[in-house]
């Protein structure tokens, strides 16, 4: 999968004549072994060769060339997954108190309805949905007890 995910990296990138270089496979990497989005400091404990500011040069083009997503989810840092077309589709629970975020996948017949309401709203509206995220805001565990 991983040569899969890097390919499409690449071509995403080569879209756009940018590089797909040695950092930003490391990050793409990086995000691949991470259970949750990651936030930067996330990135550059797990990939401890990469400098802060090649980080942030990396995920800004990497984002804007669609490999990765960027979730802004208060605290004090952005957090970064790769793209759902490179992955799988999910949503997500953002703590409004510590900024923490988690991955949700949902059963596929609830997902199968949820696309269903979806495009019935859409198409009442002459509008033609391409998917559809659902973030659900709380508090965390850590943070309610």
């Amino acid at each position: 999968m991983r040569d899969d995910l890097h390919t499409a990296a690449e071509a995403r990138l080569g879209d756009r004549r940018q590089r797909y270089t040695v950092n930003r496979r490391a990050i793409v990497d990086a995000l691949v072994t991470q259970t949750a989005p990651a936030t930067i400091p996330d990135l550059l404990r797990a990939r401890p060769e990469l400098s802060q500011s090649t980080t942030y040069r990396s995920l800004a083009a990497l984002e804007e060339a669609g490999v990765v997503r960027r979730l802004a989810a208060g605290g004090e840092y952005a957090h970064y997954e790769l793209a759902e077309h490179l992955t799988e589709h999910h949503h997500h629970m953002i703590c409004v108190a510590c900024g923490s975020i988690e991955d949700v996948t949902l059963d596929a017949g609830l997902e199968r309805q949820l696309d269903d309401a979806f495009a019935a709203v859409a198409r009442s509206r002459g509008f033609a949905p391409d998917g559809h995220s659902i973030d659900i805001e709380g508090r965390c565990a850590a943070c309610t007890s």
